[in-house]
């Protein structure tokens, strides 16, 4: 296999894989396999014809499509001009596509129709003149991605990344331990930042890709065993539907090939996690946390997280820092928000468009995400929620995320969504809406929950619904939930419709 040490361009490495074994599996997807051969063939020509409706060297293109090989083929295309892959959904509504466009004002939109821009559909490559020869040099992207993200506000701002257009997969294989051999499956939409990233690197570090359209739980059960992988990420949503099928059918599914399951997005349940390693073993389950702004990640496997309970690790690049309300460092075992910064010499990690960081002007070069948490004695960081998430009733600190882990191990619930609903009373009152297919009694699961948590973080209200509550990548939209809870709350008890 090509040497893999040193930075290279993002393009030209597909390039390199493509020269060294052209017939090694790069992506599969449903009963179609593309080779490295086809998708440095697409690629080529992919970048010559959007070379052709002006796309170059640090132009962005927007990208909305769905997951499957014309994703990747596209990415590699923008990355061998020198542009910037600048990722949405491909089901973005047209007002929220047209605010990220306004943002990006990109060269060239590909899968979504956008008025007054080149646009593409997603398979469309040009004509068979157009050559798919390698190109004879790879330009390096100013930024090597922009995703989009509404954060806790609803307004789109993009991500644009601080690391330009070139990679060292040897360097980060020695954090992510991708194989040349694996098998990766990839279960989430590739619009979102870990799915984009974790199935590039693999690719790059030469592993077989095996996509799913979007997450289903028996598909990405049966294509572990079928495809054997080894290699997989997933979010907490997804490990409690998979442990959920594996404990009905106990001897359907031989899980023997996977070496490294990395979870991260969201906070995982301890009893969910717990239940992994009894599964698979500590040396197999990994979890990071960071963000797309990706200033600073931490890590921790199995074993140390059966000596560090909940915890998230410790740094294995980057700093974080928790403070208090007035800017003090936090001591062990105390709450606060935590802030973050990149190597120092490293320069910024990310820029956004359409907004501004969180920083604290006590602590020039420290950002926020808006998570709040504490470390222990030994340094290892433990997350509490989102600072924006956290509902404050009756004066006492209420954090959904605890009380969504003790609902969700109850039997029946596929998830669970814990808001703050207004309330004359208490400011906010404590509501949680239930994911489930079955029929539950609302008395049994009170007298569960409240059986394990302090009496005031206890939801004082349910909703029972069959409609998933988090989206393909386990990504929770609060407060369009909240909006949909205060309205069915102010439907029901004015059901004349009397103010």
């Amino acid at each position: 296999m090509a040497e893999l040490a040193g930075p290279r361009p993002l393009g030209q490495i597909l390039t390199d894989l493509a020269a060294d074994t052209p017939e090694a599996a790069a992506i599969t997807m449903g009963g179609e396999t593309w080779t490295r051969r086809d998708l440095e063939s697409a690629a080529n020509r992919r970048a010559r014809y959007y070379a052709t409706l002006g796309v170059g060297h640090g132009d962005y293109v927007t990208v909305a499509l769905a997951n499957g090989p014309y994703f990747y083929a596209t990415v590699f295309a923008i990355w061998k001009l020198g542009a910037t892959p600048q990722l949405i959904s491909p089901r973005l509504p047209a007002p929220e596509r047209a605010a990220v466009i306004g943002l990006a004002r990109p060269r060239l939109v590909v899968g979504a129709p956008e008025p007054g821009l080149p646009t593409l559909p997603g398979e469309h490559e040009g004509g068979a003149e157009i050559s798919d020869a390698p190109f004879d040099s790879y330009p390096i992207a100013p930024a090597w991605k922009a995703p989009t993200s509404g954060g806790t506000t609803g307004r789109p701002k993009l991500i644009v990344s601080g690391q330009d257009g070139q990679l060292d997969i040897a360097s980060l294989n020695s954090i992510l331990r991708q194989h040349p051999d694996d098998v990766q499956l990839v279960t989430g939409p590739l619009y979102h930042n870990a799915p984009f990233n974790t199935s590039f690197f693999g690719l790059m570090a030469g592993q077989h890709l095996v996509v799913l359209p979007k997450f289903e739980t028996r598909a990405a059960l049966d294509a572990i065993v079928h495809h054997r992988v080894s290699w997989l990420t997933v979010v907490p949503t997804m490990m409690s539907r998979m442990l959920t099928e594996l404990r009905a059918r106990p001897t359907a599914y031989d899980l023997g090939s996977v070496r490294a399951l990395w979870h991260m997005a969201a906070l995982c349940p301890p009893w969910l996690k717990r239940a992994w390693i009894d599964l698979l073993g500590p040396d197999r389950i990994f979890e990071m946390y960071g963000g797309t702004e990706n200033q600073m990640m931490t890590l921790i496997d199995g074993h140390e997280w059966l000596a560090h309970p909940g915890s998230v690790g410790r740094a294995v690049f980057g700093e974080f820092r928790v403070l208090n309300s007035e800017g003090r460092p936090c001591a062990p075992g105390e709450v606060g928000e935590i802030f973050l910064r990149p190597p120092v010499g490293n320069g910024p990690s990310y820029r956004y468009i359409g907004a501004e960081p969180r920083t604290h002007p006590d602590w020039p070069g420290w950002d926020s995400l808006g998570d709040l948490g504490h470390v222990d004695q030994a340094g290892y960081l433990y997350l509490s929620d989102r600072r924006t998430d956290l509902i404050i009733s009756g004066g006492a600190n209420v954090f959904p995320a605890e009380v969504e882990a003790v609902v969700t191990e109850y039997p029946g619930v596929r998830g669970c969504a814990v808001l703050g609903l207004p309330d004359d009373d208490l400011g906010a009152r404590v509501h949680a809406v239930v994911e489930t297919d079955e029929p539950l009694i609302e008395a049994d699961i009170r007298a569960y929950v409240e059986a394990r948590l302090t009496r005031y973080k206890c939801p004082r209200s349910y909703r029972f619904s069959s409609a998933p509550l988090r989206d393909d990548a386990g990504k929770l939209r609060r407060n369009e939930l909240r909006d949909i809870e205060i309205q069915l709350t102010t439907s029901s008890a004015n059901p004349q419709g009397m103010s």
